[in-house]
């Protein structure tokens, strides 16, 4: 099961790496497909006083260094198509936030570099609007070039009245069948946008119920970020996975993914 995990955003060498060599551990002992992830900057803070991280030149070398000393591949947000190239040396993975799913220039820019690319869907966006990011996606590839090895769609909630999400399992089918792999986020899914005023509140106590039904739908991989002291967390404190318990809760995931798949396969048989 492909899993991408880590702290919301960067908060320093030691604690990336602290974090990362723990996830890494905890994927070998259960044969996880691990992504670390943590972002540079967090451009779209509910508060301008709320901590953004590092900056693109000290998050790309903390992350560069949590790659070569862990082994991990690692992904991380980009907010501008000038931060596309030189993400793209360091990184394994490039994401593009919800709030941006609809900028033509970032998703092109991204996918040019070659890099795999994972495109959170909008909160304001319906399942079946994610047909038009594979065809921007696909319009830069060359031709008969899959798009699927190239582009991951992920499923992140959807907004219901005011700063409240609602996740329906319906559009991981509905997204499936635009040829790209699937991910879910647990963990935004259970986000409250700016419910705690100068931030976002959300419900950590819902975030397995979301991931296994996800699973149990049948994704290609899920999106969960974990933190070693959740209510300390400089972003998402609310919806942070505590890092203890990640273990726990992965290996009940894989339990269920295992006989999700076998289930799925008897049906088309």
């Amino acid at each position: 099961m492909l899993v991408i995990a880590g702290p919301c955003v960067i908060e320093g060498e030691s604690h990336a790496l602290a974090v990362a060599e723990r996830l890494a551990d905890i994927a070998e002992r259960l044969g996880l497909r691990l992504i670390y992830k943590s972002s540079f900057d967090k451009a779209n803070r509910t508060s301008a006083a709320s901590p953004r991280g590092p900056g693109l030149d000290e998050g790309l070398a903390i992350l560069d260094k949590v790659r070569r000393e862990t082994g991990l591949p690692v992904l991380t947000d980009i907010h501008e198509s000038t931060q596309a190239v030189p993400v793209a040396e360091v990184v394994d993975v490039l994401q593009i936030p919800a709030f941006l799913a609809r900028q033509t220039d970032l998703i092109q820019t991204a996918v040019a570099t070659g890099r795999t690319v994972n495109v959170k869907k909008g909160q304001f966006m319906a399942p079946e609007d994610m047909a038009h990011v594979v065809a921007k996606a696909q319009a830069v590839l060359p031709a008969g070039a899959n798009v699927g090895e190239r582009l991951w769609l992920c499923e992140r909630g959807t907004s219901f009245g005011y700063r409240d999400l609602v996740v329906d399992m319906r559009g991981l089918e509905v997204m499936r069948d635009f040829g790209c792999p699937v991910i879910f986020d647990a963990g935004h899914s259970a986000q409250q946008p700016a419910a705690a005023g100068h931030a976002s509140g959300g419900r950590r106590d819902l975030i397995p119920a979301l991931a296994r039904a996800a699973v149990a739908v049948g994704v290609d991989g899920l999106f969960l970020e974990t933190h070693p002291d959740p209510g300390q967390a400089h972003s998402d404190a609310a919806t942070a996975w505590p890092l203890d318990r990640f273990e726990a809760l992965m290996t009940g995931l894989i339990a269920l993914d295992r006989a999700s798949r076998d289930a799925r396969t008897a049906v088309l048989s």
